[in-house]
């Protein structure tokens, strides 16, 4: 039986996860006393004992668990800490046709960001493909619901009154152009220049949308993003969670609107593009809780034991 710590299971990411692997037979969950959640010495022992630990925390807190941890255990790290560091593998597995192998292999797997997933597996089958020169300048706006936010944000916006909750329907934020995931988006991607990212955050709760637009002109050829889709459509065709709509996303439409939260409470990722003769739109659509995060975590543990990928999760 596979021993689990998840360091910070009490945080939105860990409870999602802890909720997941409890209902597993093939691992054992080891867990913390609440009031032991900062004792060093406490977390050292649990480190120990695991086969694999989870690390569900903040940044500097992340870098900590792991001089903790002191090659005890197996990590997968959900924090922006280590997705580009260098001896980290990073833990999206569609990345590439080798990317499973090295998960497999790895000791330390940095899980993915939310906005990032979308943005690389829309915008590096493209690069790959010829259609895109990496040196082409690139935005991405995106809307996640506001889970993503962690548990002060889930509780601000939960207890809005009706108002407050109009007034603050939907927010932009990361104004100063500079948000955390940004590296991980152009090291991971394959683009030469940072790209311009501009996140919103929606009065629900969860659910993502990622978008990014182009010109026509922008890609080899000026392709039609019917061209577009089926080349996304013929790199994702064998991947358990990605699927690739019909150009235009028709099905995914309601009165033409697109709604954020189709996906929710799956590891499924939705890529769509939409376009006419001069513009075309990449959008990605997935749960931030789900593929953005928790889902992400299962897929690469599932990985990283030699189970089915698809243990657990759902397409």
């Amino acid at each position: 039986m596979t021993r689990v710590f998840i360091d910070g299971e009490a945080g939105t990411t860990g409870l999602q996860i802890a909720e997941r692997l409890a209902l597993r037979e093939d691992l054992t969950l080891l867990r913390i006393d609440a009031g032991a959640r900062k004792d060093n010495s406490a977390r050292r022992d649990l480190f120990a004992a695991a086969d694999i630990a989870i690390l569900c925390l903040p940044d500097d807190a992340a870098r900590e668990a792991v001089t903790l941890a002191a090659g005890h255990c197996r990590l997968i790290d959900a924090s922006t800490a280590h997705r580009t560091h260098p001896d980290w593998v990073y833990g999206l597995p569609e990345l590439d046709s080798a990317q499973r192998a090295r998960i497999a292999g790895a000791e330390r797997v940095a899980n993915p960001g939310c906005y990032p997933q979308g943005f690389i597996l829309l915008v590096r089958p493209l690069i790959e493909a010829g259609l895109l020169d990496p040196a082409q300048a690139l935005s991405l706006h995106a809307l996640s619901g506001y889970s993503g936010g962690g548990r002060v944000m889930i509780e601000t916006y939960q207890g809005f009154d009706a108002a407050t909750r109009e007034r603050n329907n939907t927010r932009p934020y990361g104004l100063s152009l500079r948000h955390k995931h940004v590296p991980e988006m152009q090291y991971f991607s394959g683009v030469r220049r940072a790209p311009l990212f501009v996140p919103s955050v929606g009065c629900f709760a969860q659910g993502m949308l990622v978008h990014v637009p182009l010109f026509a002109d922008d890609l080899s050829g000026t392709p039609s993003a019917q061209a577009v889709s089926d080349v996304l459509a013929e790199r994702y065709a064998n991947e358990p969670f990605v699927r690739v709509l019909p150009a235009g996303a028709e099905p995914a439409l309601e009165g033409g609107f697109l709604n954020a939260t189709a996906c929710n409470d799956t590891n499924r990722i939705e890529l769509m593009v939409f376009g006419h003769e001069t513009q075309i739109l990449l959008t990605a659509r997935y749960d931030n809780l789900g593929k953005g995060a928790a889902g992400a975590a299962i897929q690469n543990l599932n990985l990283m034991l030699g189970r089915e990928e698809t243990l657990g999760l759902t397409a």
